[in-house]
């Protein structure tokens, strides 16, 4: 299975409350986010990470990269600032890129972090999967003009967890 997510902000305490994120702490947030992740995502799936994985330095990154099963690609993120240094640790994931075109069942799937307005193929029925606006109402209304192509897979709009490529493509 192929799975997609964005925004998990591991680490990160100030965005419990900037996105009204239901945790009493970081640490609970991180476990809710691991356990959610490792409940729907086998070792042998891969998942597709759309950035804004850590705010945190690369040691920090590797050691959640390490909880959390599947074979892992990262877009980076504004603020995923560990992928400059990551070398070291490439064995967590396959790659690390900004932009991504995946063909799946001869359909293409754009992955970037950011929505964009027009994509790769956007007449074509291609489908823009991105993150960065998290719950924020101001971004989700400016976004509707993307259209039934284009899905927000930000853990802040999926119960804080992955979603599968087959969720996406039952949506459409």
């Amino acid at each position: 299975m192929i799975y997609f997510t964005s925004d998990l902000h591991f680490g990160h305490s100030n965005i419990i409350r900037h996105c009204n994120r239901p945790f009493q702490s970081v640490k609970q947030m991180d476990n809710v986010l691991i356990q959610n992740w490792n409940t729907k995502v086998s070792n042998n799936d891969e998942i597709y990470i759309l950035g804004d994985f850590t705010m945190e330095d690369a040691d920090t990154a590797h050691r959640y990269f390490t909880l959390l099963n599947g074979k892992k690609y990262l877009i980076k993120g504004n603020h995923d600032k560990f992928a400059g240094d990551y070398e070291r640790y490439m064995e967590d994931v396959i790659w690390i890129k900004d932009y991504y075109v995946l063909s799946y069942q001869k359909r293409k799937f754009i992955l970037f972090h950011y929505p964009i307005l027009e994509w790769e193929d956007y007449g074509k029925d291609s489908i823009h999967l991105y993150g960065h606006i998290h719950n924020n109402m101001k971004s989700v209304e400016r976004v509707k003009m993307l259209g039934k192509n284009a899905c927000n897979v930000g853990v802040d709009v999926n119960h804080y967890a992955p979603v599968s490529i087959e969720e996406i493509l039952r949506k459409r």
